[in-house]
């Protein structure tokens, strides 16, 4: 007889990064496990995110303690979230993600009255730049910033994500 497999316990991802003044938003789609481990955003070591984000706001972001740097990207009016809010998955890798439950996009248009551009990092995340862009914002797919995501090299990737900039 067949086992059924054991359900896995949901997680929940993190409260978003906002202010009334953000013009843009980087979405990611949902926090691996030691961005889970550590209550932070893009919190494993060799992921890209802080790194690219220096370079494209030309300030070193990376030595920075965590609140800090959110109070950073505030003040360049960039917000961050992620495209879901709760989900099953076994290990970090977005592919494993199951039973997604996504954010609630609504309160964009309440929050943040001066958003004008999306950004999706990577694939996953991209998928709901359709729903954004028919909600009226201009929207940019990103290579992620994964460490999993090696097919671009570094500058190839930061080649695009200097679009982030208005």
């Amino acid at each position: 007889m067949r086992q059924k497999p054991i359900p896995l316990p949901p997680l929940n991802g993190f409260q978003p990064v906002l202010s009334k003044d953000i013009h843009t938003l980087i979405l990611g789609s949902f926090p691996g496990r030691e961005s889970l481990a550590q209550r932070q955003y893009y919190a494993h070591p060799r992921n890209q995110f802080w790194p690219l984000l220096s370079r494209v706001l030309d300030e070193d972001l990376v030595p920075l303690d965590y609140e800090r740097r959110l109070q950073r990207l505030l003040s360049h009016r960039i917000g961050l979230w992620d495209v879901i809010t709760m989900c099953e998955r076994e290990g970090s890798l977005d592919a494993r993600i199951r039973k997604a439950v996504p954010n609630d996009f609504a309160r964009l248009k309440r929050e943040c009255p001066l958003l004008v551009k999306v950004c999706f990092n990577g694939k996953v995340a991209g998928a709901y730049a359709a729903r954004l862009a028919g909600a009226g914002y201009q929207t940019l797919l990103l290579p992620s910033s994964s460490p999993a995501y090696a097919s671009r090299t570094f500058e190839e990737k930061l080649s695009i994500w200097r679009n982030i900039v208005l």
